[in-house]
């Protein structure tokens, strides 16, 4: 049993016995305990096999051969002994929660008998990363070709090279009884607002969670635990260090989560989705440009194939020149049907993508979409005109790079459609209410800022910023 403040004691033995215990020594094949005794001085090394660089543990070990004197025994030994280890952070520790800790996430903890109720915390730790290449799903025809990796010191060093300011801030918190997973909060001193860094920073220390095993996501759904039924995004994540490291310039926070490729920006606002790297990557004219079209063509998803229904229920009244929007051949099942039906077939054949092995995976997709459309054409399940605008509807859905908005437009577009069906007129009305209304009360993660921000409360100059490549005022 350890004592009653869970701390080393001065006797070494002790500890020993204590450590193996709580650290569950023989039960787990990857925690290596390591006995040296050098001038009859015991010292034991406790640290998790594959997290650990063995090149500077031997170089420790070779140091070790050479020191004469470990210390008496005495409080306060520990201490100096680490001013003279070679190594580039060590640490002193009596408190056993935090040894243990510290060597579950990779660290060396250095028992010595000439420590007293002390020990060395010794960070020789490497993790596991690939390679920082350009992310999948938020690539740019022009810029850097890096990305966030799972290894958290990784990610923040990509944010530090390109922020050389020593108001650059990076705070720690760890988070998850279990877990304890590694929370890293960037922002920069005299930019961001203070007193909402230490809102966030007071929130997330009081969170009360077992694990964050999902990265971002736990965090995400941990800070947002109400408003499950609003499907608005909650959270902004960017996979980009041009693109945090941008924001925070701007007066943003960051959240870097240890195991997760994607970095989390607060305050979030729906307007900021539709912002993207390659804007700025281009002249302003152009970035200008790119950002109205992404703007018209993705609003337009939302609102192409219910609008398109209720002029099909108004056929009768509508102009000459609007004639060629009526299907000459409609098909066997109401237009109405046909669409959801579309709806559902597009997700199951993302979803069969996404299960398909890469080799195989681009030309099962193009296949398998041109083989359907044109046998449910032909077989009277579905109409020319109906193909056409879900194609588009689901191609223009990755104008902006998030999944979540895009499925969120997508509920939408079946609500709105569904109260067009049921209401004509009315129901078309209806559903743009409903979504302004969800995006009105979409509460986020954060919870700063309004989430129609710079709409509601309006801000010009903001709104401007969002829509054109303007240069900010300094």
């Amino acid at each position: 049993m350890q004592n009653e403040k869970g701390k080393l004691v001065a006797d070494f033995d002790r500890n020993i016995e204590i450590f193996d215990k709580v650290i569950r020594y023989g039960e787990s094949f990857d925690i290596i305990k390591r006995t040296l005794t050098i001038n009859n001085v015991r010292n034991v090394m406790y640290y998790i096999d594959g997290f650990v660089k063995a090149e500077l543990l031997q170089k420790l070990m070779i140091y070790l051969m050479s020191v004469k004197d470990f210390g008496t025994g005495k409080k306060g030994d520990a201490e100096k002994f680490s001013k003279t280890v070679p190594s580039v952070e060590v640490d002193v520790a009596d408190k056993i929660e935090d040894i243990v800790t510290a060597v579950m996430a990779g660290c060396t903890a250095y028992f010595c008998e000439g420590f007293g109720p002390d020990c060395l915390i010794i960070d020789a730790r490497t993790y596991p990363a690939r390679e920082a290449s350009e992310p999948e799903n938020d690539k740019v025809m022009r810029g850097s070709r890096d990305g966030f990796v799972e290894t958290l010191l990784f990610n923040t060093a990509m944010i530090r090279r390109r922020i050389r300011d020593p108001r650059f801030t990076v705070k720690y918190v760890g988070l998850g009884r279990k877990s304890r997973t590694d929370i890293a909060i960037c922002y920069m001193d005299g930019v961001a607002d203070k007193k909402y860094v230490a809102e966030l920073t007071e929130k997330l220390k009081e969170l009360d969670t077992d694990a964050i095993v999902l990265g971002h996501r736990s965090v995400a759904e941990t800070l947002a635990h109400k408003g499950w039924y609003n499907p608005f995004p909650k959270v902004r994540a960017t996979e980009r260090p041009d693109a945090a490291a941008a924001s925070i310039l701007e007066g943003a926070v960051a959240l870097v989560c240890d195991n997760s490729p994607e970095v989390m920006l607060f305050p979030v606002s729906l307007f900021s989705f539709l912002q993207e790297t390659d804007d700025f990557y281009f002249p302003p004219f152009t970035g200008t440009y790119l950002r109205l079209v992404r703007h018209a063509v993705f609003w337009l998803t939302v609102f192409i194939t219910p609008l398109w229904y209720l002029l099909l229920l108004h056929e009768a009244s509508l102009p000459d020149w609007l004639l060629f929007i009526v299907p000459k051949n409609p098909g066997q099942i109401p237009i109405i049907a046909q669409l959801f039906l579309t709806e559902f077939v597009l997700d199951g054949l993302k979803l069969a993508s996404l299960n398909t092995p890469n080799a195989l995976s681009s030309s099962l997709s193009v296949v398998g979409g041109l083989l359907l459309g044109d046998f449910a054409v032909q077989t009277g399940w579905l109409c020319s005109d109906t193909i056409l605008y879900m194609a588009f509807v689901s191609i223009a859905n990755f104008t902006q790079s998030s999944y979540e908005l895009g499925y969120t437009f997508k509920f939408i577009r079946m609500i709105t459609l569904l109260l067009t069906a049921l209401f004509s007129f009315y129901g078309f009305i209806a559903g743009i209410i409903i979504a302004v209304i969800m995006a009105a009360i979409n509460k986020t993660a954060d919870g700063k800022r309004r989430y129609l921000y710079p709409l509601i409360p309006f801000n010009g100059e903001a709104m401007a910023r969002l829509l054109f490549r303007l240069k900010k005022r300094h």
